[in-house]
């Protein structure tokens, strides 16, 4: 090849939305299994606590794997161990198998001075606290007593509990479960499944398996675009070039965007384009726009959650989810899933400007709400406000159709 391969913005954006699997040529298995395909797929996704609809864990994974139900990620976690929790560029459901590649990572907070500096200072109550664990089994803070009075935020926290996020972080415990959405700890070693390989990888892997993860998972990046929390690793922009001298990566160019220099997974070039438009209702950690910055470069799509934004200042809403119409971003719908009333409740839909919906672009939209409705255990969808306003009977009528 003499250059770069040049992309249109359109393609550059078929290739993310494919890598993501969410262009509709994915088969998954059924249940646990397709689950763990996503989590391992992907890479990471993230754990967020928010419930206004179904928790950003659950709702990543069922927007590629409708049959999912939220049992499964606990089975994967706590059963099969196929998953395991841990921080990478937030807190995230990761692969079991890739657990060698974080080993830096955890080695670096063991090595951190406020860990290291508050264990030696506790060394007594995280003596007791493991003792505890390597008796009773996996336990969460619920089941260790306040002492002292501090309450409130992160560094007021009970001593046990950060006993427990230490030991966590350092690599002592592992999350073996969740109880009631509370994190339950054990001992690392009876958390591990028996034969994984836990050796530390030397730095020229980790860079390669940094390389490889973010190409796979996303299709195109930049050197500085890493994944899974990992962005420290050094000698990925080696790593990539090996990629690309291996026939596995190829530099592009994308219209528009000719300053930047892209690697794109050289499998995904060849990838069969999509039988019809998918429309997926994202969740605002979903992986494929929590890069803000790369929602906007490639889709053209200015995207800020505004549920820490007071009331009043809010533009779009509480919780707003992008809408995904094949490889294009064209709105965003603010959702509330009240459970006990079996009602989902659209509070607010936005189109993008510019965005011409046509009868194809409604009844997608309506099928979606219908089973993301079924999804949190809701039988009736209804919509409030739209942008533009004649959105609005568009859409009901879709939804009654």
């Amino acid at each position: 090849m003499n250059g770069p391969l040049r992309l249109s913005r359109a393609e550059a954006r078929r290739l993310l939305v494919c890598a993501q699997g969410l262009d509709g040529n994915w088969q998954l298995p059924a249940g646990a299994e397709g689950a763990a395909h996503v989590v391992e797929r992907l890479g990471y996704v993230q754990i967020d606590t928010i419930a206004v609809i179904e928790r950003a864990h659950h709702h990543v994974i069922w927007t590629r794997h409708p049959r999912y139900q939220v049992t499964h990620l606990d089975d994967l976690l706590s059963r099969e161990r196929r998953v395991f929790e841990y921080w990478a560029h937030a807190a995230a459901y990761l692969p079991m198998r890739d657990f060698r590649y974080y080993l830096p990572k955890i080695k670096y907070y063991a090595e951190e001075h406020r860990a290291r500096h508050w264990l030696a200072e506790n060394r007594a109550l995280a003596k007791k606290v493991l003792a505890r664990i390597t008796a009773e089994g996996p336990l969460g803070t619920g089941d260790f007593e306040h002492s002292g009075d501090q309450r409130g935020p992160w560094w007021d926290w009970k001593p046990a509990k950060r006993a427990l996020e230490y030991l966590f972080w350092t690599g002592k415990l592992m999350i073996s479960g969740r109880r009631n959405f509370h994190r339950l700890y054990d001992l690392s070693e009876r958390v591990l499944p028996s034969g994984l390989d836990t050796s530390m990888p030397r730095p020229e892997e980790s860079a390669r398996f940094v390389a490889r993860r973010a190409l796979q998972s996303h299709g195109l990046i930049t050197e500085k675009q890493k994944d899974g929390g990992l962005s420290q690793t050094p000698r990925v922009g080696k790593a990539l070039a090996e990629l690309v001298e291996a026939g596995e990566a190829v530099i592009v160019q994308v219209e528009g965007l000719e300053k930047e220099a892209l690697y794109a997974w050289k499998p995904l070039l060849s990838a069969p384009r999509p039988r019809r438009r998918q429309l997926h209702l994202l969740s605002p950690f979903d992986n494929l726009v929590i890069d803000r910055r790369r929602a906007e470069q490639f889709f053209d799509f200015e995207y800020r959650i505004e549920c820490y934004t007071p009331g009043p200042k809010r533009k779009y809403g509480y919780f707003t989810l992008p809408i995904l119409w094949g490889d294009e971003l064209v709105g965003r719908l603010d959702p509330k899933a009240e459970r006990r009333e079996g009602l989902f409740r659209v509070k607010k839909l936005v189109l993008e400007s510019g965005f011409k919906p046509d009868e194809a672009f409604w009844r997608a939209l309506a099928r979606k709400l219908h089973a993301f409705a079924a999804f949190h255990g809701c039988n009736e969808v209804l919509v409030e406000e739209t942008r533009p306003v004649g959105a609005r009977a568009a859409l009901r009528c879709a939804l009654k159709g």
